[in-house]
């Protein structure tokens, strides 16, 4: 089964690329709110701050490094957190497009898609009747005809270019039950080497669903196909978020909540920042009797490379 957690990690995915400008005032669009919201999510108990950028302008999803530029070194002089910059990027883009922020800048940690999907958000442009911007109705629908590309040469290229050249680890996000089997390949085979952090993902349209059970059955599929040799860590889209990761810390797992994943902090309640809802965990599992583990502990976890050896 998956290593035994002492500390729970709390990872914080603070824009993303999913959500749109007109969703939420609070949601972080320019470097300044990039930052401020990073700084202010690690000092709320986040030791992982999961980051994608936006265009400042329109808030549009963008894999361009000198935007990254703005806020990373920020983040870097004001907190020990880990960051980790997605290698999702955004769903219009290439695969070397959403690599250009990673190469330049050699975090710590990367996201890593463990397959192709179907990546669906189109449902909610039919929920919005006021868009700030004009790209975000179609971006959204466009989604229906859309699949996310991550294929195992992707996967394989990935893992060569940014773990073996520079010594990044990766945050494995596993959207239906196919992807652990697909990490299996990569481990079975060498590529991938443990400790490894496996971030099992719910609710997301076009992977498994939000249904309690299936987290169980994340967990123990992963168990079987990895023994101790990983590290699991929970996520939820939209509503689902706190209970699944309460539910997932409880089951001996780690956890991600940020403004990526859910835009609300309760039912019908938008979340102000990404720091509230770092707090909001954070007081759950600390009510459970939980200790909450910070960058240093998360470092010797991951076995991550350090702070010092970024290119930021």
């Amino acid at each position: 089964m998956a290593k035994k957690n002492n500390k729970v990690i709390i990872t914080c995915a603070v824009t993303g690329g999913i959500h749109v400008p007109s969703m939420s005032d609070y949601l972080p669009l320019t470097p300044e709110q990039i930052s401020k919201q990073s700084i202010d999510a690690a000092n709320a108990g986040a030791s992982i701050l999961h980051l994608h950028a936006r265009d400042p302008k329109n808030g549009r999803p963008t894999s361009d490094p000198n935007i990254f530029n703005k806020f990373l070194p920020v983040i870097k002089e004001s907190t020990d957190a880990v960051v980790n910059i997605t290698t999702g990027g955004g769903l219009e883009m290439t695969v070397e497009q959403r690599l250009e922020a990673p190469l330049r800048f050699k975090p710590e940690m990367c996201s890593l898609n463990m397959g192709s999907m179907n990546f669906a958000l189109f449902p909610a442009a039919s929920k919005l009747k006021n868009w700030k911007n004009d790209w975000e109705k179609p971006f959204l629908e466009a989604s229906e005809d859309f699949i996310f590309r991550n294929t195992f040469g992707d996967v394989r290229k990935i893992v060569k270019m940014l773990g073996d050249d520079h010594g990044t680890k990766f945050e494995h996000e596993c959207y239906d039950i196919g992807h652990l089997y697909n990490l299996s390949y990569f481990v079975d085979a060498g590529i991938i080497k443990p400790p490894f952090l496996v971030q099992s993902i719910f609710g997301v349209l076009g992977g498994i669903g939000p249904e309690m059970d299936n987290v169980m059955f994340m967990k123990q599929t992963a168990d079987r196909l990895f023994g101790d040799d990983y590290i699991w860590s929970v996520l939820a889209a939209g509503r689902f978020q706190m209970p699944f990761v309460t539910q997932a810390a409880m089951m001996g797992g780690h956890v991600r909540v940020g403004l990526e994943d859910s835009i609300y902090l309760e039912k019908g309640v938008l979340a102000k920042s990404n720091a509230d809802q770092v707090k909001k965990i954070r007081k759950i599992l600390e009510e459970l009797g939980m200790e909450i583990a910070k960058p240093k502990d998360t470092r010797q976890i991951l076995s991550l490379k350090g702070q010092n050896l970024v290119n930021f």
